[in-house]
């Protein structure tokens, strides 16, 4: 599998396209399952996400609506420490079945500090769901729900993730070498 140059950075293959798009159609599975005749609200959180959200919102088959929220807590290659929120959320969400999609978790300082202010709203209910889980990362205890992948603490860039700008449109997911 080739190396690719990202930046100033070598990475490697660490998820092919096929795998990917495996794992998708299993969560969604798990989804469609768990909340047959209900009509959850997905919220994607931007940018890393766009690629995940998409794809495993046409493998859904119950009825569903999709929002998006731009937060952010990287600079770089590394946590910033803080998290800013860039683009609001307009739908109410009280009484409502809801779903974080997020790209990574990876410290869990973002979905730390955005999850109160959601359950503030009054949701019916609030589940998350990861394509990626840097668990010996985790500094913050939240419970996923769904999780696509388990990953080492290494950086990753490819389909939708990012350094510095570069590498969201890969159809794989490199790791650094």
């Amino acid at each position: 599998m080739p190396v690719i140059n990202v930046h100033d950075k070598k990475f490697d293959t660490y998820l092919s396209e096929e795998v990917i798009h495996q794992r998708i159609k299993e969560l969604a599975a798990a989804i469609n399952n768990d909340y047959e005749g209900r009509r959850p609200l997905f919220i994607a959180i931007l940018n890393g996400s766009f690629m995940f959200a998409s794809d495993l919102f046409k493998q859904l088959t119950i009825e569903a609506e999709l929002c998006f929220i731009k937060l952010a807590s990287y600079k770089g290659m590394k946590s910033s420490g803080n998290v800013v929120t860039s683009i609001g959320l307009d739908d109410d969400l009280f009484g409502k079945e809801v779903i974080i999609v997020e790209d990574i978790v990876d410290t869990g300082k973002t979905l730390h500090n955005f999850l109160p202010k959601l359950e503030h709203q009054q949701p019916k209910s609030l589940k998350i769901a990861a394509l990626l889980h840097k668990k010996e990362a985790t500094a913050y205890p939240l419970k996923l729900d769904y999780v696509g992948f388990e990953i080492p603490d290494k950086f990753v860039v490819g389909y939708g993730l990012d350094y510095d700008g570069l590498g969201r449109n890969l159809k794989e997911i490199y790791q650094l070498v």
